[in-house]
């Protein structure tokens, strides 16, 4: 599993609305989107803003299976993306 529950409150957490759940090298994290600019993310795929993420849920403060279900999903799309 590249996106776990814990990924997705670690970006739900995050202070700015611009954070992102980025992919690089197969690797999901956090990022601030200033961080995004850096040369050490270069070539980084967003995969879900903070925003988006609030959007989705429609709410900053979900239950924890609502998380899980998040996490899943997009951990379901990520993976469907190498092939």
């Amino acid at each position: 599993m590249v996106i776990d529950e814990a990924l997705v409150r670690e970006l739900l957490d995050a202070a700015d609305d611009d954070s992102a759940l980025i992919l690089l090298e197969g690797r999901a994290r956090v990022a601030g989107r200033s961080a995004l600019d850096g040369a050490d993310l270069r070539g980084a795929a967003v995969v879900l803003t903070r925003a988006e993420l609030v959007d989705r849920l429609g709410t900053a403060c979900p239950a924890p299976e609502d998380l899980a279900l998040v996490a899943t999903s997009l951990d379901d799309a990520v993976g469907k993306l190498g092939g």
